[in-house]
């Protein structure tokens, strides 16, 4: 067999191209006619949401390679001038048809009852209501900023909608053709939607369209020669290196502040926009052409989410899905007994959340708890995890948690967790110097008859109760004496109290992580066989690290079967002969956010499963404190196995990758298979066939 170089540019995808393909899968759900209306507007709207992130993180990040002068090529050869250079091409026609895409959904909606109005296209009645709330409530929360007079010059943050008004001023009652900008944001703290009284459906029009219609009553004797709407994108890609705990949590709260002072990288106007007013914006700030979108529709596309989520209209939704019992719960009376029998597999949201939250609210109320540990690095805005851990550590109880300041756009609710738990009596911790921690890990103390017993909680998602509505993880609870050891070493790791040993069942990133995924790999190789081929099977968010990537090629071509669920960014290339031939990777973007890890290796026929934090991209194999767990209970693997294949069987939701970078949907050959469907099903199942069977017995006269 001829040797291939594995560092050829063409065996890898760039980066950004990859996410772009995602947030392209993302947006033919919200394309798709098979999908109900709503829906469709979710999708839609995660589409502009998921793009004010790129923009934020990852071109922020070319922007200030590209500023230094760094022409380093990415795996895949491009420059980062190449590399933004196709992403605005990219993103031009992606922002085109999710825009298309939005007025066809609205014209659909209105024929529904759902109706978006212009302030043009408002009723009499209405325009009068509409005036009168603007005198009321919403003139005065507006500040006209005359940006070009005042010095400094304010500062507008990013992903505000602003007016841009271009008045020409009178003096002296004769008119002064002097013409300047004036800036009018739009208050944050008013509905995004004004709704209209109506005699029947829903009727609304946009807050801006409100006030550039009344634009007219802040400016009295100069005249309005044109407006636009428009919105900023900034870089908001800050890294902080602070050591001392302290420091950190100040030097997080400037990192915070300073986002709103940081370089704009994209800029977002109204279409038709006077050409004035779009060169002032262009040149006050200070981007290029390709950095300006224009949009015909509502500017800021991810508030169409608000739209989406208004109560009513079921028929135009998704039907509820609503989270069952946990088949290996069901006939669990006590928490902690069920563990000391079994091991627990918790596949959400098909399965109930409440187990977690209850293993931590006992924990807190159980006398004969010890002491909790746990890390954060997502959690919700009123999180009844933190509450109850708070109400551990004010009982007296040792609670230590993690929080993970650096966790991207969660760092002011993270930094005000921490100071709350301080102050219950917690000890805090803030992780290893120099990287975050993402893994997620739950230990509990306690006393028993005779001995002391520690119950963990592992999983691949977040401890959030509100995302995990719309995220599928799978988390594991036992009381395995190898994985409580683990667990508690790998918390006095990052207490500082100890350095990294070697785990009985734990893998860890940075220090060994990346380590064990290799020689997985190359086990399989060795065990492979023309007779019995390896195979790998592995379920995750991305793909990009080269190094794994050059480790799955190798591995296909000695044989090994390689079948790769990726959700998002996937920088491998399957089906290149004699390189990737045996390689598969298929995506599903349906309902639920795909989150969970999964991996699997036939070993020869000893099959092994794992969970874990991590992906197999750079920033979690060499950046990150991760986790990689085994399951080793048969029962559940068997489940585990069940779930990488219905993945894999998926032929409604599921695009197949190709050579070419490009993901087309899976032949719909057979019965239809719709993943997540098929698993809230089997949820549903479970828990039907475990309830008690209710008796039924003849009332019968009593006898004389």
């Amino acid at each position: 067999m001829a040797t291939v170089d594995l560092d050829c540019p063409e065996l890898y995808i760039n980066r950004e191209s990859s996410w772009l393909e995602f947030n392209d899968r993302v947006l033919r759900e919200g394309l798709s006619q098979e999908v109900p209306l709503l829906e469709r507007l979710k999708f839609l709207s995660i589409v502009g949401s998921n793009l004010d992130e790129f923009f934020m993180i990852r071109v922020a990040g070319l922007k200030q390679q590209q500023a230094a002068g760094i022409a380093r090529r990415d795996p895949s050869g491009l420059t980062p001038a190449e590399q933004l250079s196709a992403i605005s091409v990219r993103v031009a026609k992606m922002v085109q048809e999710q825009y298309q895409g939005i007025r066809e959904v609205l014209g659909e909606l209105a024929e529904n009852g759902i109706v978006v109005l212009s302030f043009a296209g408002t009723s009499d009645d209405q325009k009068r209501f509409l005036s009168s709330l603007f005198s009321a409530e919403i003139l005065p929360s507006l500040t006209p900023l005359a940006v070009e007079e005042l010095d400094p010059c304010p500062i507008l943050p990013g992903l505000q909608l602003n007016l841009a008004l271009l008045l020409a001023a009178k003096e002296g009652g004769a008119p002064d053709r002097r013409e300047k900008v004036v800036v009018v944001p739009v208050p944050k703290g008013l509905p995004r939607f004004v709704t209209l009284p109506a005699e029947k459906g829903l009727q609304m029009v946009c807050l801006e369209d409100v006030i550039a219609s009344h634009a007219w009553m802040l400016f009295q004797g100069d005249t309005i020669l044109a407006g636009t709407v428009f919105r900023l994108t900034r870089d908001a890609d800050v890294d902080v290196q602070e050591d001392d705990p302290e420091e950190l949590i100040q030097a997080m709260e400037q990192a915070i502040r300073e986002r709103s002072r940081r370089t704009v990288v994209r800029l977002g106007i109204a279409a038709g926009t006077d050409e004035r007013l779009r060169k002032w914006l262009t040149d006050w700030c200070q981007v290029k052409d390709w950095d300006v979108f224009e949009v015909d529709g509502p500017l800021d596309a991810a508030a169409m989410m608000d739209i989406a989520n208004r109560p009513g209209f079921d028929k135009l939704k998704y039907p509820p899905w609503p989270p069952q019992p946990p088949r290996d719960l069901l006939d669990a009376e006590d928490l902690w007994q069920a563990l000391q029998e079994r091991d627990v597999l918790l596949f959400h949201p098909y399965e109930s959340f409440d187990p977690v939250i209850r293993m931590v609210e006992q924990a807190a109320d159980d006398p004969n708890v010890l002491a909790i540990k746990q890390t954060l690095y997502r959690t919700s805005g009123e999180s009844p995890i933190v509450r109850a851990l708070a109400r551990a550590a004010e009982s007296g109880k040792q609670v230590t948690v993690l929080v993970e300041l650096k966790a991207r756009f969660e760092e002011a609710k993270n930094v005000n967790w921490a100071r709350r738990l301080e102050d219950a009596g917690c000890y805090v911790v803030y992780g290893i110097a120099g990287f975050k921690t993402h893994a997620k890990v739950l230990l509990v103390v306690r006393r028993e008859a005779h001995r002391v017993s520690r119950y963990v909680h592992l999983s691949t998602g977040n401890y959030n109760d509100t995302t995990v509505r719309v995220y599928s993880d799978i988390g594991l609870m036992t009381s395995d004496s190898d994985i409580a050891s683990d667990a508690a070493a790998f918390f006095n790791l990052l207490t500082g109290s100890s350095q990294p040993v070697g785990w009985k069942k734990f893998a860890i990133a940075p220090s060994g992580l990346r380590d064990q995924f290799m020689e997985l790999i190359e086990r399989e190789v060795q065990t492979s066989t023309p007779e019995n081929p390896g195979l790998i099977l592995a379920k995750l968010n991305s793909l990009q690290d080269k190094k794994i990537c050059q480790a799955l090629y190798g591995a296909s071509q000695a044989g090994v079967r390689i079948r790769l669920n990726v959700r998002g960014i996937c920088c491998l290339r399957p089906g290149m002969k004699g390189v990737s031939d045996n390689i598969e990777v298929v995506s599903i973007v349906d309902r639920f956010l795909e989150h969970a890890r999964v991996f699997y290796f036939r070993n020869g026929g000893h099959e092994e499963l794992y969970l874990s934090s991590a992906d197999w991209m750079v920033r979690n194999l060499d950046y990150r404190l991760e986790l990689l767990f085994p399951v080793t209970q048969k029962d559940l693997q068997a489940r585990l196995v069940n779930v990488l294949n219905t993945f894999f069987a998926d032929n409604v939701k599921a695009r197949r990758l190709g050579p070419d970078g490009l993901y087309k949907p899976v032949s719909r050959k057979g019965p239809p298979v719709r993943a997540q469907e098929r698993f809230y099903s089997e949820a549903v199942e479970a828990a039907r066939v475990r309830q008690p069977v209710q008796e039924f017995r003849p009332m019968m006269r009593p006898a004389e």
